[in-house]
Formats: structure tokens, sequence, C-alpha cells
């Protein structure tokens, strides 16, 4: 019975992203008692579903890596969801306003992982030795729920709140770099909207790539070679117009943009 639940959330879900329209947060109708643990159970239904619609995974992102988002929700670790090959935007590239319902932007350190990391016990030192290379990145992030609002097991379900992610072009060896020191501005329009640095992520964003490998270890699953992971956000996420153009700039990194199209 639980799993056919899980399934019409999966489906409500999924339908919101693609018929691109808000929903209330299943936790106020669905499934009021629904668990984080019963929340990643959705969350793996809507990848799997995607992967057999022909989509690839680019990487996992992290979400939630700020004590302060913790304490706001009243968690004690981060969440995780999945980037999939469509939701790539290229660099300069347009977004269409139109794809989405209520964008807002993020800057991030993004980690091309050049060697599996499998839990438990990872350490932020384990995984910059394994991360062939760190790049900057903008995710646009945009919840299927009414007003962004939701609880911490209606965000999991919702992958968390992945939409569309913008990855720079410079490839960076974490070894050139003290990666929590590392500034990012969040421009919109040529003004200044957020400043944040990598000490933002955990105090250090390896920290969080860390934390995903361990608790990815509870299902037995690893982070695998290849993967481009989200780190989380070294800025507060931004809302998004139709004719903005947005842009990321990173200490030693470079800078990342793309315009918001109709």
């Amino acid at each position: 019975m639980a799993v056919e639940v899980f399934k019409d959330i999966a489906d409500y879900l999924v339908a919101a992203e693609v018929e691109k329209r808000e929903v209330v947060k299943v936790t106020k109708t669905m499934k009021p008692d629904l668990t984080v643990e019963e929340a990643y159970q959705v969350q793996e239904l809507i990848v799997q579903r995607k992967i057999n619609e022909g989509h690839r995974i680019i990487g996992p992102k992290m979400g939630l890596t700020s004590k302060a988002k913790w304490d706001q929700m009243g968690v004690s670790e981060p969440i995780y969801g999945y980037v999939f090959d469509y939701m790539l935007v290229n660099d300069g590239g347009v977004l269409p306003f139109s794809d989405l319902i209520h964008p807002k932007v993020e800057a991030e350190i993004a980690f091309l992982i050049g060697e599996d990391i499998e839990g438990p016990g990872i350490t932020g030192a384990q995984v910059l030795a394994k991360t062939q290379y760190v790049l900057p990145a903008l995710e646009i992030i945009d919840s299927r729920y009414e007003n962004f609002n939701f609880t911490l097991p209606d965000v999991v379900a919702d992958n968390a709140s992945t939409s569309r992610v913008v990855f720079g072009n410079a490839l960076r060896k974490p070894s050139e770099f003290d990666l929590e020191l590392i500034g990012a501005t969040l421009s919109i329009n040529g003004q200044i909207k957020e400043l944040g640095a990598g000490a933002a992520v955990l105090g250090h964003p390896a920290n969080a790539i860390a934390v995903l490998a361990n608790m990815l270890s509870r299902k037995g699953e690893k982070i695998k070679k290849g993967d481009i992971i989200l780190s989380g956000a070294l800025t507060s996420a931004v809302m998004l117009n139709i004719g903005d153009f947005v842009s990321g700039k990173f200490d030693g990194l470079g800078e990342v943009t793309f315009s918001v199209g109709e």
C-alpha cells in the first residue's frame, strides 16, 4: 500500500514539473505523516522514472548546507537530490522563464569527481584527494510547491527543488585553492544581490561532499567517478524575472552567466 502512495506522490510532483505549475505540499494533502526516509523513496521513484525516459544523471546536488538552514528547518544534516542532463544551461546561455514555475538562483562550487568515493567515514580531505577539478556554477532552484512552502520531507521528495544548472568553463585543481576562502558575488543586471564564501558550506565545500558520501553509504550507494556535484549554496537564493542578466563571479574560478528569456 505504501509503495502505491509513494508512486502517487512521485506522479504528482513530476506532473507539476512537466506542466510547470505549483502544487500544494504533499504533507498537507497526500501524506501528512511523510517521513524523510519515505521522501527519499519517492525521490528514487522520480529519479528512476527520468532514467527510464532516457535522461542521464550529471551528478547529485547538496541542499541545506548551512547551519542557519538546519536551524530553520530543524534538521541535523543536509539533503541531496539529482541533476539531470536536461537541466543544463550553457554558460552565457538563455534560460526560458516559461520552462519553470518560480525560479531562484544561487552561486555554488561544483566538484568533478576523479575516483569513486564510498562511505562511511569519509572526510573532506579524502574528498579533495579524489576530486579531479572544481568549477563555478549557478544553480536555479524551482520548488514545485506553492510559494516555496514546504517541510523537509516535502522538499526531499521534490528532488530537493532541483531545476537547472549553469556550469562555468574554468576547471581548476582543488589543490590550487583554499576553497573555504573563495568568495563569490551573485549579480542581477549588474547589481550585486548576494555575497558569500566557501566556508558558508559546512565550513568547507568538500565537507558537504563527504557528508553526501556517508549518507549514500547507508543505502549501499557511492559517489561515482565522473559525477559533477553541486556542493551547496555560497549565497542566498535570489528570485528571477524575465529579462534578467545573471552573473556569478568566483575568486580564482572566474565568472558564470546566463540570461532569463520569456
